[in-house]
């Protein structure tokens, strides 16, 4: 039952990110009706259910029959399926563990910060300052208040920005985006010392396993200029949940 409610709550909040994306990028405000980005026409309560609208609408506008991009309703599975599995993760399977309330308010604020960067990254090919430096912040005081070392909390930020830093500045930004340094610190201070280079690492792992393919199938060509963001943020979410374990697995420690 709490797996379903969570569902639709993150389904909700997965329709918000997608109209804040679509709003921080136009310069328009983030207050006022939601509209057709098509005709500009106001939305009715009808249209704006998550999930169940675009399907009913057959991925159509109500008013100028525009289609309706598969982002909006990609996004909404995707973050009540984040949320539902939190849930589960949390008070289910870890349920005779240590994990705390907290830790999923953690969880669930930070989803949503990576879910938001790593869209914008998708779409734009561009870290939205508006998002990176809430979400930098946020980190870090977070994790200081639930007593992280703030040592090894710096530590993570320095080496996430050097990493990139080096990559961007060395290529003269030809490799990566300066944006990406920030997102190295983003990941520093989630991650902290040393996850963060197992982050760094199954980022580019989980880069190579989509990049190489759309190569060889000549979906994308060489030099096509691919973000790095959205790869970095599911190494992120990836070793946020499991990081540890998979260090023990690798090292036998």
């Amino acid at each position: 039952m709490f797996i379903l409610i969570f569902f639709v709550l993150g389904a909700i909040f997965g329709s918000f990110i997608n109209c804040l994306v679509y709003r921080i990028k136009a310069r328009k405000s983030i207050m006022g009706r939601s509209f057709c980005p098509a005709c500009k026409h106001e939305l009715s309560w009808l249209d704006l259910f998550p999930i169940f609208s675009y399907l009913f609408l057959r991925a159509k506008c109500r008013y100028c029959k525009k289609k309706i991009a598969f982002q909006y309703f990609f996004m909404e599975i995707l973050t009540g399926s984040i949320f539902a599995f939190g849930y589960y993760f949390y008070f289910v399977y870890n349920l005779a563990t240590s994990k705390t309330p907290q830790e999923f308010v953690y969880y669930l604020t930070i989803s949503l910060f990576l879910l938001i960067i790593g869209l914008y990254d998708f779409k734009y090919t561009l870290v939205a300052d508006e998002f990176i430096f809430p979400a930098i912040i946020y980190a870090f005081i977070f994790n200081l208040f639930m007593g992280v070392n703030i040592f090894y909390l710096l530590l993570g930020g320095f080496i996430g920005f050097s990493f990139f830093a080096i990559q961007y500045f060395g290529s003269r930004g030809k490799w990566i985006g300066g944006g990406d340094m920030f997102i190295g610190i983003f990941m520093g201070f989630v991650l902290s010392w040393p996850n963060l280079l197992l982050g760094i690492m199954v980022s580019y792992v989980i880069g190579g396993l989509i990049s190489i393919p759309l190569l060889i199938l000549r979906l994308k060509k060489p030099m096509s200029q691919v973000p790095l963001g959205p790869f970095l943020v599911m190494g992120t979410f990836v070793t946020m949940l499991w990081g540890d374990k998979i260090i023990k697995y690798l090292f036998f420690i």
